[in-house]
């Protein structure tokens, strides 16, 4: 029986490798920005489950839901929010910088601009933004 190939052997040793720190990603604002557009994941999963939530308690009536926005009135959960909001914004952001990567569009045999590929996207956000505003924000 042969030793596993990842073992060290009489003529075989084992391979140097350089220790790298667990913060690598510190050294530098790209990676810092990529292990940061990353973890926006989570604030994702934070908003879509407090949505959920306050779906539930808008279901079970005006005193479930009275009791979810006392909680979410708390300090903690306010700046909760205000961090996963803030993640979110980098998400879109990031998101939307990338889509002109992604998906290349071509016009008559040349590459559309960056710009001209992500544009559309920040335009959208910008009117689905104002009406969402305009449905919360207008006087009854």
């Amino acid at each position: 029986m042969s030793a596993p190939a990842h073992s060290p052997t009489e003529f075989h040793p084992r391979w140097y490798r350089e220790r790298v720190s667990t913060y690598w990603w510190m050294g530098s604002w790209r990676y810092l920005k990529f292990i940061l557009r990353e973890l926006s994941c989570v604030a994702v999963a934070w908003s879509v489950g407090m949505t959920l939530f306050l779906l539930r308690a808008l279901l079970r009536g005006p005193d479930a839901y009275a009791h979810f926005m006392h909680r979410m009135q708390a300090p903690g959960m306010i700046g909760l929010n205000l961090i996963a909001f803030t993640f979110l914004l980098l998400h879109t952001v990031t998101w939307f910088n990338l889509a002109p990567r992604a998906i290349p569009v071509r016009f008559g045999g040349r590459r559309v601009p960056e710009f001209m590929v992500a544009a559309p996207n920040y335009v959208a956000w910008v009117v689905a933004s104002v009406v969402v505003g305009w449905f919360i924000l207008r006087k009854p």
